[in-house]
């Protein structure tokens, strides 16, 4: 008598169903498609489309400059990517890139060496991260609010220490500018910055016990404190790792731009950094995704912008093209990913 099929596989979202061809043993499963390989055929197709409908699309200038543009927002969405694996969120990472960076600039104007200004600029970074940890980890607040607020903290102290929407970098300081103005064989340092960070925050996830510990959090926080995985410690470094990050894509910002803006912190930036992390395919519901979802996502998104770029379309057509695109994103997960009765318990 036959076993009957079991039912766990489909409670985790692996769906069997697939489509039979004409030809005998050939089978086409759409399902064995992961959300990461199905943004990367989106993004190859519209660049095909894109190198033939749009004059200056395809050239080797224009796509360098495509991913010089999106490398900031690249290494912004590798630590929210880390914190979202987890089961996090933090939504006050580019409120601490806009003021470490807005107090360091400052302080290089007021006399204070270039070397010393940019390590103030990361102790402060820290100090906000073990805060956000420790506010998580051991306050037990909601990670969501916990960092929604001390964004608006940081920008209130720091636009209260530097009275100024836009801090410009001092003119003399060519090191300074180097990551986000310098080219190393002819390719713009900001790219080799972004390829670097995903390739040590890739082997960090992993190659390391933390990494595995960090997916085992997200997959499940009560299975992984049972196992004796200490998730308070781990969450304060996830944080803090969130922070390290968001302190290096403020040097690149600072290198590119010569300038800090505050500005940004009342943008929406971070709601970009969210949408390439979701579409690039790291679940909401955590434990799932890697460094690669981040990248194709922000080669996506990137894509999306040289274009509207260059086709003259207004911001606020944008604006609601990202909504539609994170929207469809957030469904796509669920589809692929549907919460099952033990997620449903753990909070979801």
């Amino acid at each position: 008598m036959p076993s009957p099929l079991p039912s766990r596989s489909l409670a985790r979202g692996e769906r069997s169903s697939s489509v039979e061809k004409a030809s005998p043993g050939f089978r086409f499963n759409v399902a064995k498609l992961n959300q990461e390989q199905i943004v990367l055929l989106i993004t190859v197709v519209l660049l095909v489309v894109f190198g033939f409908t749009l004059n200056g699309f395809a050239t080797v200038p224009n796509l360098l400059n495509l991913l010089r543009s999106i490398s900031i927002l690249g290494v912004l969405g590798l630590g929210m990517g880390l914190i979202v694996i987890s089961r996090g969120i933090d939504l006050s990472e580019v409120a601490i890139m806009a003021g470490s960076w807005s107090i360091a600039l400052i302080q290089m104007q007021r006399g204070t060496p270039v070397v010393a200004a940019v390590l103030i600029a990361l102790m402060i970074a820290l100090v906000i991260g073990v805060i956000n940890g420790v506010m998580v980890a051991f306050v037990e607040a909601p990670p969501l609010f916990v960092t929604l607020a001390a964004g608006f903290v940081i920008y209130g102290l720091a636009f209260w220490f530097a009275p100024a929407w836009v801090v410009y970098a001092p003119k003399d300081e060519p090191g300074l500018m180097f990551l986000g103005a310098g080219r190393l064989f002819g390719i713009p340092v900001p790219i080799l910055v972004f390829a670097a960070c995903a390739i040590v925050m890739q082997l960090f996830l992993s190659r390391t016990s933390i990494g595995r510990f960090i997916y085992a959090q997200g997959d499940n926080p009560e299975a992984a404190r049972l196992t004796g995985i200490a998730l308070r410690p781990l969450i304060v470094l996830e944080h803090v790792l969130v922070a390290v990050l968001a302190w290096i894509a403020g040097l690149v910002w600072v290198g590119t731009t010569g300038s800090m803006q505050m500005a940004i912190t009342q943008g929406t930036m971070i709601f970009d950094v969210v949408l390439v992390v979701v579409i690039g395919g790291i679940s909401l519901i955590g434990g799932r995704g890697s460094v690669f979802s981040v990248v194709v996502g922000c080669i996506l998104i990137g894509t999306l912008l040289n274009a509207f770029t260059i086709m003259d379309v207004n911001s606020e057509v944008q604006n609601i093209v990202k909504g539609v695109v994170l929207l469809a994103a957030i469904v796509l997960d669920n589809w692929l990913h549907p919460r099952d009765e033990e997620t449903a318990r753990q909070g979801d």
